[in-house]
């Protein structure tokens, strides 16, 4: 029901992936009146929700007030139900709405992994490789902790093994430069626990990076805190958008331009194809006791079925199981003081 355009984006894109997934179900959850025409679909099901969160709502709202939205009723489609023979409604919970709520309300219906403090949003960027760099955390935290960038790099590695199968990705520290002398004291505190987390086997460290090696494809893993993460998306968004709308406007201006366009032409569907942000929408709320991921609230339906095709791969791949052996040993690794208290 959320995001810019609701059910007339998300149903067509529900029916497109249907068809592309034999083996899936889906749980269409809101209003019964707006999800009417997938009442007979197959292997889809409606849950029924009286309330909506809109785009605009305070997470207070969403939390206390609206508690049978259909974005609070969808996550809890992920826990475990004692009448269902403590099996769960839904293996993955997939939303285009308001990103606060989201993440406020999944943290208070599901908690978090044993280990984890705070859930981080994860998400892919294009790289030169013809591949994607997976970035996080894209803006659930904007202070982190060393600790908190070591989780994220554990629960990065868990989601690129189960999604791309890449047993042993590679993580780099997003910082102002290479050595391991530069960045702040966060920063280089994190650096030692990653190395150290490396020298153990828990994760495959490569070092520090710079901005331009997650469009390289230097890492397969991104680690950083929110704040730089949000800004970091949303100037690739930007840029992205920029560049497409600069090469349409540029082979439209002249006869010998609309030439030139011709010749370019299918270099230039390969580029936009490229660096499309629909192929990757599809943010993982990591580190919650429950897959949930975010979809764009301006994606179309393609970019729907995008995000929900990501959820179906970590879903069939265990990616929640993934994450969770890979942080029990990495904690119990680490320096005596360094690991979180107790989990959130």
């Amino acid at each position: 029901m959320g995001g810019d355009h609701g059910p007339a984006v998300t149903l067509p894109a529900c029916r497109a992936f249907l068809d592309k997934h034999p083996q899936a179900e889906l749980v269409l959850v809101g209003t019964e009146a707006a999800l009417a025409e997938a009442a007979s679909w197959p292997r889809c099901r409606v849950q029924p929700a009286s309330e909506v969160v809109t785009m605009d709502d305070p997470v207070e709202v969403a939390l206390r007030k609206k508690r049978d939205s259909s974005m609070r009723v969808a996550i809890a489609q992920l826990k475990a139900d004692e009448k269902n023979g403590g099996a769960s409604a839904a293996d993955a919970c997939v939303s285009a709405g308001n990103t606060g709520a989201l993440m406020a309300v999944a943290r208070y219906v599901l908690k978090t992994h044993e280990g984890i403090d705070r859930p981080a949003i994860a998400t892919v960027m294009p790289n030169r490789r013809d591949g994607f760099t997976t970035v996080l955390d894209l803006g659930a935290n904007v202070d982190c902790t060393p600790e908190h960038l070591l989780q994220f790099a554990v629960m990065g590695s868990a989601l690129v093994a189960a999604v791309e199968g890449k047993e042993e990705p590679t993580v780099g520290l997003l910082n102002i430069g290479e050595e391991a002398i530069k960045g702040s004291e966060t920063i280089k505190r994190a650096g030692e626990l990653l190395r150290a987390a490396g020298s153990e086997g828990h994760i495959n460290f490569f070092g520090n990076v710079e901005g331009n090696d997650i469009y390289k494809g230097t890492v397969d893993i991104v680690v950083c805190d929110g704040f730089v993460g949000n800004v970091l998306l949303k100037t690739s968004e930007g840029l992205a958008s920029m560049l497409t709308e600069f090469i349409r406007e540029e082979f439209t201006r002249s006869p010998l331009a609309k030439l030139s366009a011709l010749l370019a032409m299918p270099a230039l569907k390969r580029f936009k194809h490229r660096v499309d942000p629909r192929r990757y929408n599809g943010a993982a709320l990591l580190g919650l006791r429950g897959l949930v991921f975010k979809s764009h609230g301006s994606a179309d339906a393609y970019a729907f079925e995008s995000a929900l095709s990501r959820a179906y791969d970590a879903a069939r791949n265990r990616l929640l199981s993934r994450v969770h052996d890979r942080i029990g040993p990495t904690l119990a690794a680490l320096p005596a003081g360094a690991a979180p208290q107790q989990a959130a």
